[in-house]
């Protein structure tokens, strides 16, 4: 059996990008239907280390009112770094409004809202091609729901399907400007485990960082509430993912506050920790989210960013099909877009990111213990900081043993402000890409240079 759909816009995903994609989409009057592969009752459960920096503002289409019940804990204000190797902890302001949310909730939520908007969701639905004229426009998905075959015809499709996703694999983009330089050594895999403690944790005020022994992941405690914490890590694709996830386990054991502690829930993902696309348009396509690279590479938040870049791309959608043209010119504004509200600066923390592949663990660790945390805090939600010569003296001075590294960090400050400069002069139109593009990756061999690290793109 096979069932033929026909809406304006076709949304794969029900995650955050989905859900906003699809509400802004229908509150514009359009028709927008979005497929999950999820059975209705899994829908919104997604792995997420459940912190949500910019928890004050969310778009118009599902507002902050609609979601407010999933978050759990707004008592949070900063950052806590572990570095066990220096004896030190870093308490690191965190900049703009945060909050620790039940995903689960946030995740229903988000689909009641855009329902509510005149969204319409097809559950239990996997996507398995994409289809597409003879000069390339996306006109489509299909894919298949209890056996049978589903296909949407569409104006207009927008993927929400996550880090990696089949739509990019399934569709034929060669002649196109959305960025095809994608590997799976730009993203990280993720796993995260809910846990009930018998006891409130000191830290409910504070997200809680820890290194594991390979410079390429990170350990996190963020409190859900002062006894539910979400615990989990993230590490590169290049890594062996069961001796990481040893690490935590360790973790947990040498914490006495997780003793008799009961594990909720347990899930893992792949997220990007790279730069945003470089065109995330293609005619009658746009990418968003995890899909897309809109996620701080520093850090792996994505949420705020999804919501947003969602938008606008359904905003263009909706002009774009208004208009009756839905090339890539027609759509290259949502680039612009996103480059301009947090795509610059994602792409300068991701020459962070790039530094710590190359420096080794303990080093990496010497050197954040010796920088001062307000800075560090600018560095890595921001991709500049500003430091006065008396600022870098005190530095300097309590920092002995660390300065081939701290000027190594400096010099990567340097590069990750140039590079958000640049960025800043993002083209107009998909005829400047190259040329931009050109400028650009000679400014990464720069950035190659001056951290040592191995190419990434």
């Amino acid at each position: 059996m096979s069932t033929t759909y026909e809406p304006d816009v076709a949304v794969v995903g029900a995650g955050t990008v989905g859900c906003y994609a699809a509400a802004t989409v229908a509150e514009a009057g359009l028709d927008a239907v979005v497929v999950e592969r999820k059975p209705e009752a899994e829908a919104g459960h997604i792995a997420c280390g459940d912190a949500l920096k910019g928890a004050a503002n969310f778009p118009d289409a599902i507002p902050k009112s609609q979601i407010e019940s999933a978050f759990t804990n707004t008592g949070v204000d900063h950052g806590r770094f572990e570095i066990d190797r220096e004896d030190t902890t870093l308490e690191i302001p965190v900049p703009g409004e945060l909050a620790v949310i039940d995903r689960l909730e946030y995740g229903r939520s988000l689909i009641a809202g855009a329902e509510q908007a005149g969204a319409r969701f097809h559950y239990d639905t996997v996507v398995q091609d994409v289809l597409q004229d003879d000069d390339g426009t996306v006109t489509g998905v299909r894919g298949k729901t209890d056996g049978d075959v589903v296909t949407y015809d569409a104006e207009i499709v927008i993927d929400g399907a996550g880090a990696l996703s089949i739509l990019q694999d399934k569709a034929d983009l060669r002649d196109a400007t959305f960025d095809t330089n994608v590997s799976f050594q730009q993203f990280c895999s993720a796993y995260r485990e809910v846990i009930e403690v018998p006891e409130p944790v000191e830290y409910d005020d504070a997200l809680v960082f820890k290194p594991t022994d390979r410079a390429a992941g990170y350990l996190w405690y963020f409190p859900r509430t002062d006894t539910e914490i979400n615990a989990g890590l993230g590490f590169q694709m290049t890594e062996e993912p069961m001796k990481l996830v040893d690490d935590l386990k360790q973790d947990l054991r040498n914490r006495a506050a997780f003793a008799g502690a009961t594990v909720k829930d347990k899930l893992g993902a792949s997220l990007p920790t790279r730069r945003p696309y470089d065109s995330a348009v293609a005619p009658g396509f746009l990418a968003a989210g995890d899909a897309a690279g809109h996620v701080n590479p520093t850090t792996g938040g994505g949420i705020a960013g999804a919501a947003y870049a969602a938008t606008y791309a359904a905003e263009q959608a909706v002009e774009a099909i208004s208009a009756g043209d839905v090339s890539e010119g027609a759509l290259w504004e949502y680039n612009e877009r996103v480059m301009d509200d947090f795509g610059a600066r994602y792409a300068g923390l991701d020459v962070y990111n790039i530094l710590a592949t190359a420096v080794d663990v303990d080093n990496l660790m010497g050197l954040l213990a010796a920088l001062p945390g307000k800075k560090l805090a600018e560095a890595l939600y921001s991709g500049k900081a500003s430091v006065g010569l008396g600022l870098a003296a005190k530095t300097a001075y309590e920092s002995y043993g660390h300065w081939r590294q701290i000027i190594d960090f400096y010099k990567a400050k340097r590069a990750s402000e140039d590079l958000i400069d640049h960025y800043g002069r993002y083209p107009d139109s998909p005829a400047a890409l190259a040329g931009w593009q050109h400028t650009r990756d000679a400014m990464m061999e720069d950035v190659y240079e001056v951290t040592g690290a191995d190419a990434k793109y």
